[in-house]
């Protein structure tokens, strides 16, 4: 049964926990995403927890930041880009082709739910391929103009860097500036992302919705 309210996230615990339990179901998703809430699996013991973290990690197109050997990069033509090519492959490469880990919090009951939410429009996947093999990308949800960043993986140097500037680039020529990264990784952060306090980011998540 679909979850129909969650706990309000001033409650949330120091690591931004604001539930545990409850299902994966499509509405569940759309309603915690609605409210600056995501699922996040913590171990086997709680497969599904709830989290909005507190600074919220941040990308914007405007403070983009594109090194110049990227640039040099992009200019070569070495990588092409493309959206929703192939969404499963993707969210099954960033659970389990990461080179640099060997557990994973992707579920397969995520993966399920992610797919189920792609199939009706709610999740995309941004994609760099090298001569026509799928080598690098990123996941995420998406709603309107509520965007977010789940997870990225690569098989050849730079290439979710080079999904993430293009996906950056296409939102931005549709009129959507921003994406939700959730927390910052080393990836995120060299191109620019930020943190910002989790009541700036429900103001910004507002105004998107």
């Amino acid at each position: 049964m679909p979850i129909d309210k969650f706990p309000s996230v001033e409650n949330a615990t120091e690591d931004g926990i604001v539930a545990i339990g409850g299902d994966l179901a499509i509405e569940s998703i759309l309603l915690a995403y609605s409210q600056g809430i995501f699922p996040w699996p913590i171990n086997e013991q709680y497969p599904i927890a709830w989290f909005s973290p507190d600074p919220r990690g941040i990308l914007e197109y405007d403070r983009l930041h594109i090194s110049k050997s990227m640039q040099k990069l992009i200019k070569k033509k070495h990588f092409e880009f493309a959206i929703n090519r192939n969404f499963k492959e993707v969210i099954y490469q960033c659970a389990h082709g990461r080179p640099d880990q060997s557990a994973t919090w992707i579920t397969e009951a995520l993966m399920d739910a992610y797919i189920k939410l792609h199939n009706r429009g709610y999740a995309y996947s941004a994609e760099t391929y090298h001569n026509g093999k799928l080598c690098g990308g990123l996941y995420g949800f998406c709603n309107g103009h509520i965007i977010s960043g789940e997870s990225m993986f690569y098989h050849e140097s730079n290439a979710s860097k080079f999904a993430l500037i293009n996906l950056m680039k296409y939102l931005h020529s549709k009129g959507i500036n921003w994406i939700d990264t959730q927390m910052i990784t080393s990836v995120v952060k060299n191109l620019g992302g930020r943190e910002i306090p989790r009541t700036d980011f429900l103001k910004k998540l507002k105004n998107a919705m």
